[in-house]
């Protein structure tokens, strides 16, 4: 037997499971030893860039654009040293913002705003969420296919421009991080309505771990172009959630460094598809609400058979998320009657993307198994899904049923790529 312990939480889910049963994990990354200098030396020393200190001389207003707390950036650790960067520079600290990247999640504030910056940085710096459906917040930028892109004013005035973020599989953008923070993160919604259409989430290049060819990827690199980016300061983190490396300079060549460690440590390769899928939605604080907990659901689906069972964990003590994707997710609509209603664009509504792709998850198995301490039995059901209360019984019911399982703790930190798609 071989114990595997998948995230819910803040806590995690022991299982024991039989050695027959392949276990996906991220590589060990090591921690480094002291990230605040690493941070230091890498803005002193970007990838093609100048030294952001020299960026910053003589530039009045800076903007930052900062994740929300849906994303385990480590804020604390990156911020104080890109501030004092930008301070010992010239630049005032009234004249600096923090622009969160909320993309179409909600505001973050109080304390929960305390927690995601830290308390002083929150007390001293002006700090701002991003409304994607207040128009006055907004500035047009350019077209895509007819689509108009928006972006908050807030960067579009400011005269240093700058990213932070995190890099990691994901299932939209083939990884987060970079040209995300701008689209969808300060992107207006009539934008969303282009970058989240039906037709992008259907688009077979629209994947986890790729980028060429990926039409999400590349929307986000031509409008992050069109509203300028001056630098950015991206990092990945390790298992435990500690900062593993740090990529500044280039909006493109920083992030693409940041990519290739990620898909060193963070993407298998198999050779077939499996049975039954053991998972887990991420942990806190991603699976919070079962929005997000469609990443890991997304890993499941691309490692499964058709008609396979997927097991997966997730806390989500805020239940489904907002309103509208909690309710399509009532909705009891099956996929078909979606696919005829949504992939028409008058019917666009929000949230709808997300409900797109776990209906695509549900698609591929034919059953989907979850442990989830802060959903109802009647949510699950109404979604075509099975509540459990004994994670360890019910795998072990699968296990008697299913030939080839795999397990993958880590939900969609870890991405299992199938050789042709087989």
């Amino acid at each position: 037997m071989v114990r595997t312990s998948l995230l819910c939480g803040q806590g995690l889910v022991d299982l024991d499971l039989p050695d027959s049963v392949g276990i996906l994990e991220i590589d060990p990354l090591p921690a480094l030893a002291d990230p605040e200098a690493v941070v230091e030396a890498a803005l002193a020393r970007p990838i093609a860039s100048p030294p952001l200190v020299e960026l910053a001389r003589g530039r009045e207003k800076a903007c930052l654009v900062v994740s929300d707390f849906t994303r385990p950036v480590p804020n604390r650790v990156i911020l104080p040293p890109l501030l004092a960067c930008l301070e010992k520079a010239g630049l005032k600290r009234r004249n600096i913002t923090l622009l969160i990247a909320t993309g179409m999640h909600r505001p973050n504030l109080g304390p929960e705003l305390d927690n995601l910056v830290g308390p002083q940085i929150a007390a001293e710096y002006r700090i701002v969420n991003h409304y994607c459906r207040r128009p006055e917040t907004l500035g047009r930028v350019t077209e895509i296919d007819g689509a108009p892109i928006e972006v908050n004013l807030e960067y579009l005035q400011a005269d240093l421009k700058i990213l932070t973020g995190l890099v990691e599989p994901h299932m939209y953008a083939g990884y987060s991080g970079g040209r995300k923070s701008i689209l969808p993160g300060i992107s207006g919604f009539e934008t969303m309505k282009f970058m989240h259409s039906f037709a992008m989430i259907a688009h077979p290049g629209v994947r986890n771990c790729l980028l060429e060819g990926n039409p999400f990827h590349e929307a986000g690199l031509k409008v992050s172009r069109a509203v300028g980016v001056d630098f950015i300061l991206n990092v990945v983190v390790n298992k435990d959630r500690q900062v593993a490396g740090v990529f500044a300079g280039d909006l493109e060549q920083a992030h693409l460094a940041g990519c290739e460690l990620v898909r060193r440590h963070s993407v298998k390769e198999l050779d077939q598809r499996v049975d039954l899928v053991i998972t887990s939605g991420g942990g806190y604080p991603l699976d919070a609400t079962f929005y997000q907990v469609s990443k890991g659901l997304t890993v499941a689906r691309d490692l499964l058979r058709p008609g396979g069972t997927i097991l997966i964990t997730a806390e989500c003590r805020e239940g489904l998320g907002a309103a509208e994707f909690s309710a399509l997710m009532r909705s009891g609509l099956s996929t078909r009657e979606f696919d005829r209603h949504y992939s028409k664009p008058e019917n666009f509504v929000i949230d709808q993307w997300c409900v797109q792709t776990v209906f695509q998850a549900r698609e591929q198995a034919g059953r989907i198994l979850v442990y989830s301490p802060g959903l109802s039995r009647e949510d699950l059901e109404a979604m075509g899904m099975i509540k459990i209360e004994d994670p360890q019984a019910a795998a072990e019911a699968l296990l008697a049923e299913h030939e080839r399982a795999l397990a993958v703790p880590e939900g969609p930190y870890l991405v299992g790529l199938v050789a042709g798609g087989a």
